[in-house]
């Protein structure tokens, strides 16, 4: 039984790991999907959970991948998610860095990177939506969070911590006003 799950953590986060375009973050609605919904190896409120672990620790954000194999087989579990994270990727980034380099101004070369730029751009957002949807339970919150990426976008060159310090206070004030 322990083999066919691990094998299964293999078969899920493997293609995770090679579709990571811009982060861990680009594979977190994926991720969800496959855990929560298809395996049911978690809950929503689990998976939430583990993301906040991962989020706060320090070290890759595909932290996420390693607390999913903990949680559902243990150490083992936790070894073959980050192998089935890290390998892939690797062996990727390590296979085609050197062409990728040596053909760097050339018109197709440009006009990958721009095509995948969207690509990842859209991968990441998927994942704060189903982050947000997990989290956020009525409209209120999904205001905020909406409210704060906006003004994220508006002055980028401000340091997170203060939108996450003024998300916090306007949560507070919104909870204590009865809301």
């Amino acid at each position: 039984m322990n083999g066919d799950l691990l094998l299964k953590l293999i078969i899920i986060l493997a293609p995770l790991s090679l579709a990571a375009l811009g982060g861990a973050t680009s594979i977190y609605a994926p991720l969800q999907h496959q855990t929560v919904d298809v395996e049911h190896w978690l809950t929503a409120r689990e998976f939430l959970d583990l993301f906040a672990i991962a989020r706060v620790t320090p070290g890759p954000g595909s932290m996420l991948g390693t607390l999913i194999g903990w949680k559902i087989a243990g150490l083992g579990g936790a070894l073959v998610a980050s192998l089935a994270l890290y390998l892939p990727s690797s062996a990727l980034v390590f296979g085609f860095g050197h062409v990728w380099h040596r053909h760097r101004g050339k018109r197709w070369h440009t006009a990958l990177e721009n095509g995948l730029a969207p690509i990842g751009s859209g991968l990441l957002f998927s994942g704060v939506v189903i982050l947000a949807r997990v989290a956020a339970e009525g409209v209120v919150p999904i205001l905020i969070i909406v409210s704060v990426a906006a003004l994220m976008m508006w002055r980028p060159r401000l340091h997170p911590f203060f939108f996450l310090l003024g998300g916090g206070f306007l949560c507070y004030a919104i909870y204590a006003a009865g809301f």
